[in-house]
């Protein structure tokens, strides 16, 4: 069954919405220069309320891994998504504080960015356009790829559907495609997980 993660939660309303549509994963993003910023003290409030099913992904940008482990090691966040280019150094240095699953997203713009991907040590992968872009990118580059990952990059619930029957990914992931003038709208959180779930004949 493809996981589903709805991505950049930040307000109680959000947490639960995702509560009663039940997504695999949710996402938190502690990225400063992101307009869906989280501070670590509000997730922390957040995670508190998130129903236990239901795993929080917390977004990093060439964060200092000390603060990352801390998070992870702290219960605030259950899983670390690397989205800053970070190297397998840093994942290395990651690993060395704590054992919790290490994610990490690659910006596939051509073959070798596919190939990167597939090197990765990180527990799991997510292919996206870009930082947020909200575009997708050309799905052709991924279709041999010989691990499971996450999908991202311009999914919404009108194409997500597409996106599976085509492509067969571990998951999706979405953000700004459940989104209505950069908040989060219940509504189509629920389409999109619907989209999934019809599309595999959950529902």
């Amino acid at each position: 069954m493809t996981k589903i993660k709805l991505c950049g939660l930040t307000r109680l309303c959000d947490i639960e919405a995702a509560n009663e549509i039940s997504p695999d994963y949710i996402g938190f993003v502690f990225a400063q220069k992101s307009s869906r910023y989280l501070p670590p003290e509000k997730a922390a409030k957040l995670k508190a309320l998130l129903a236990p099913s239901i795993k929080a992904v917390g977004v990093f940008v060439r964060e200092d891994p000390a603060v990352v482990a801390r998070l992870l090691e702290s219960g605030v966040i259950d899983i670390a998504q690397l989205h800053g280019g970070e190297d397998e150094e840093y994942v290395g240095r990651l690993r060395a504080l704590t054992q919790k699953p290490i994610w990490k997203a690659f910006r596939i713009r051509q073959l070798q960015d596919v190939i990167e991907a597939q090197r990765s040590t990180a527990d799991n992968i997510l292919l996206d356009s870009g930082a947020g872009t909200g575009a997708v990118f050309d799905w052709q580059l991924i279709r041999h790829i010989a691990r499971p990952y996450f999908l991202a990059g311009g999914l919404d619930p009108e194409n997500v559907g597409d996106a599976i029957t085509s492509l067969h990914p571990y998951g999706v992931d979405v953000s700004s495609g459940i989104e209505r003038n950069g908040l989060k709208e219940k509504q189509k959180m629920a389409e999109f997980v619907f989209a999934v779930r019809k599309k595999e004949g959950k529902l």
